[in-house]
């Protein structure tokens, strides 16, 4: 027999448009083990009626590798660490549109600039803003952008640009951030997503699973976002690179990485959630469960520093769950 509370709570909020709040959910997330599969089921049962079939497939670049000033511990790009990535400037504007074109060709349906580091300069921003144009102008792909922290103007230019997502993780709650972030506030990462969204643009925004933070803690995390009215949410799994504080840092549970897609969904019913960094080393086989478990997206390729899935694993993975891409 179904766990009667998640039943309830899972009709409350298909029906009645409930939103539970973080002590509610908190409880949930200390079920038994033995209720997981509730759990899951019912998180699919509120993506169903959310969203249905429909999945998004997002593709980035990493158009700027390296030297960022931030001190996030589990970070490759960071200058605190010592890690053997490749480092870059900002590509042009021009391999910038020909590998989203590249991606489009591959399936994807947005495609995202990724630049490290707090903040662009103007020129490189002005990059940005070229590279959005020419792609929008010779491609039907979704350009999204995540550039660091911006200003009103800043948002505003990726706006007439063409740029319609901005894409700016939290990547963790609040009370966890200082053990991994000492270098800027949470404020800032806050305050950018209130600008993306007075300029119009969708705002996506999520984090990082794994880091050593509490199950209430991905609680508060999920209702921060919810709080935010965030349009997408990116959950990426903890993936220990070499060098960096997080070397060391112990892999989340296949069982668990599924839980927390579940209980954002419950959180978040309506929202994007996409799967991301992580899925391949945290998930393995169970990778296709993450939509059972609540995700409507999910990234494809390689990510900032760490390579991804086969492409057409990808596809043979989609086209087996009856799932539609989002044209």
């Amino acid at each position: 027999m179904l766990n009667a509370t998640l039943i309830a709570l899972t009709e409350k909020i298909i029906h009645h448009g409930y939103s539970p709040s973080g002590e509610e959910m908190c409880a949930i997330a200390r079920l038994p083990e033995k209720d997981l599969g509730d759990l899951i089921f019912c998180a699919h049962k509120i993506t169903q009626a959310h969203r249905g079939n429909v999945i998004t497939v997002c593709a980035i670049l990493n158009a700027k590798s390296g030297f960022c000033t931030e001190d996030c511990a589990f970070c490759a790009q960071s200058s605190h660490h010592k890690t053997d990535i490749l480092t870059y400037d900002l590509k042009s504007a021009e391999d910038m549109a020909a590998d989203a074109l590249e991606r489009r060709k591959a399936g994807a349906t947005r495609f995202s600039m990724v630049a490290s580091g707090l903040s662009l300069t103007d020129d490189e921003m002005n990059t940005i803003s070229r590279a959005a144009k020419i792609i929008r102008r010779e491609s039907d792909i979704a350009v999204c952008a995540s550039v660091g922290t911006l200003t009103s103007s800043r948002a505003h230019l990726l706006k007439e640009s063409g740029v319609t997502t901005y894409h700016h993780n939290l990547e963790t709650a609040r009370s966890f951030f200082r053990e991994i972030c000492t270098t800027h506030d949470y404020d800032d990462d806050i305050n950018t997503l209130r600008q993306v969204k007075e300029a119009g643009l969708r705002v996506c925004s999520g984090g990082i699973l794994g880091l050593g933070e509490s199950w209430e803690q991905r609680i508060e995390l999920a209702c921060t976002l919810r709080d935010l009215d965030v349009d997408g949410i990116p959950l990426n799994f903890i993936n220990p690179v070499a060098g960096t504080r997080m070397e060391n840092q112990p892999l989340l549970a296949p069982l668990d990485a599924l839980k927390c897609i579940a209980l954002f969904r419950f959180i978040n019913p309506g929202k994007e959630i996409l799967i991301c960094g992580g899925r391949e080393l945290t998930l393995g086989d169970l990778q296709s469960w993450i939509f059972m478990a609540g995700a409507s997206g999910f990234m494809a390729g390689n990510y900032l520093t760490t390579a991804g899935r086969n492409i057409q694993d990808d596809w043979n993975m989609i086209r087996a769950l009856g799932l539609q891409p989002a044209v």
